[in-house]
């Protein structure tokens, strides 16, 4: 059990206070992060103690079923939280399906994080991971009815705010001169990609591994020098200047010059994340995406999309960059037609090169270590500007 929160223990969180983070262990020993769920409401309701495994239903779960059909994962997660773990054959593994588990608490972390230690409750969260609800099982206008009248009532989750809410991110359009971006994609053709994976710790180190369930495309690193230069140049130019002026951000660095393939021939996509959570990225503080496609019809499917903000796709024009937060959930959905080509990096600053430095002693061997020497976007007068991926 992994929690990350800044309030105090036990103390309730109240209405449009966010929700801590918390990784957790399923009664069928998967495991979920919180985090992820952003973008459809979610139910945390804190049952207890499990039945006797030879009960049909507890009580308070059939409750809390009382309309399952609202419990879809493209509207509404619950998750049933149990204070042990139940027996094997119990039939909380039985009913699992979609919209619904069970995890278990047996330390009380997340008891005290959500204030409930000691009595059924349950929370509910919009999609941003925000509280929109609190309802104790001890409500006297009962507690199955207030919640479900509540769940009944929520409107899909585009709409929770009750306006259109758009990404908090940054379209700059003509970062990339056409030509540059026909160069890019034959360059990625002729040097080949390779299967792209993705940072993961486990155990206090940090290694890449690959799951095509969880993201599927074909990289390819630019490693030549004029090339480099000449795409350097463009960021700093045309890019930057954008950055500060709308995050007040001053971006000094850049992790990896990479040109991405998402090919519908494998159905390439990559499924919700943030870019800054594990301790080699930590220092990430801006996503670049630049498009790469001459047409906009040259494929379809696989655009950016913020579920926290709707559903919303984001594809900027040829040549242009969306810019976003590393901190924002996103995911790139499977490309159903042609291909998707894109120039993939992020941007940093001084201190946070720091912080990837320090994440060195972290990293799996065999990892890339990082010099603080690489990744400047304009070398000091008495640094050259090395290939970033040496």
């Amino acid at each position: 059990m992994t929690a990350v929160t800044d309030r105090p223990p036990n103390a309730r969180p109240g209405l449009g206070d966010p929700a801590p983070r918390f990784s957790a262990i399923t009664v069928a020993g998967g495991q979920i992060d919180i985090h992820v769920d952003a973008g459809r409401y979610v139910v945390l309701s804190f049952i207890g103690a499990p039945t006797d495994p030879n009960t049909y239903l507890d009580r308070r779960v059939g409750e809390l079923l009382r309309h399952p059909k609202l419990f879809r994962d493209d509207h509404i997660v619950c998750y049933g939280i149990l204070n042990a773990s139940p027996e094997p054959h119990s039939f909380y593994r039985a009913i699992r399906r979609p919209g619904l588990d069970f995890l278990v608490d047996a330390d009380g972390v997340l008891a005290d994080l959500f204030g409930v230690t000691g009595t059924p409750w349950s929370i509910v969260l919009d999609p941003m991971m925000r509280v929109i609800a609190s309802v104790p099982y001890s409500h006297p206008e009962g507690y199955a009815n207030v919640l479900h009248n509540l769940l009944g009532s929520l409107p899909p989750p585009e709409q929770h705010a009750g306006i259109h809410v758009n990404a908090p991110v940054l379209i700059v359009p003509r970062v990339f001169e056409f030509e540059l971006c026909d160069l890019l994609v034959d360059y990625h053709t002729r040097v080949g990609g390779k299967d792209s994976g993705f940072l993961l710790d486990k155990d206090g180190v940090t290694a890449t591994v690959t799951d095509y369930q969880l993201k599927r495309r074909t990289d390819c690193l630019v490693r030549d020098p004029a090339l480099l230069a000449e795409l350097r140049v463009r960021i700093v130019r045309r890019l930057v200047p954008e950055i500060e002026r709308a995050f007040s951000f001053k971006a000094t660095r850049m992790d990896r010059y990479l040109v991405a393939r998402y090919s519908a021939a494998t159905g390439d996509h990559f499924s919700r994340h943030r870019d800054n959570l594990n301790a080699a990225a930590a220092h990430r503080r801006f996503a670049v995406t630049i498009n790469l496609n001459a047409e906009k019809t040259s494929y379809e499917g696989g655009d950016l999309r913020f579920p926290e903000f709707g559903n919303d796709s984001y594809r900027p024009p040829t040549g242009g960059a969306v810019v976003f937060s590393c901190g924002l959930l996103h995911e790139v959905p499977p490309v159903t037609r042609g291909d998707r080509f894109a120039f993939l990096a992020f941007l940093y600053g001084e201190e946070d090169a720091r912080i990837r430095a320090n994440a060195n002693a972290q990293l799996a061997e065999g990892e890339r270590h990082y010099k603080m020497d690489d990744d400047l976007l304009v070398a000091s007068s008495t640094q050259g500007q090395a290939d970033p991926h040496k």
